[in-house]
């Protein structure tokens, strides 16, 4: 027997009439957090990999173009 505060099932009754505020709530939370990575991602310009098409070229590619990669790197 509970003598003082709700039990779980009361809990759950509270919870199910409110429902509605309770969904609004959550929704509005989730349109936030959608809305604030979708802001985030669209300011910051990543800058061209450059090392990573040298690698590339040294594996596809002859002598000669391996050797020029060489020079500019060092």
């Amino acid at each position: 027997m509970l003598i003082y505060g709700n039990t779980p099932k009361d809990i759950r009754q509270m919870m199910w009439r409110r429902r509605y505020k309770l969904l609004s709530i959550l929704m509005v939370i989730a349109v936030a957090v959608m809305l604030m990575g979708c802001t985030v991602g669209s300011k910051k310009v990543n800058p061209p990999l450059q090392a990573l098409d040298m690698i590339w070229k040294k594996l596809g590619s002859g002598k000669e173009e391996t050797n020029k990669i060489q020079s500019t790197v060092e």
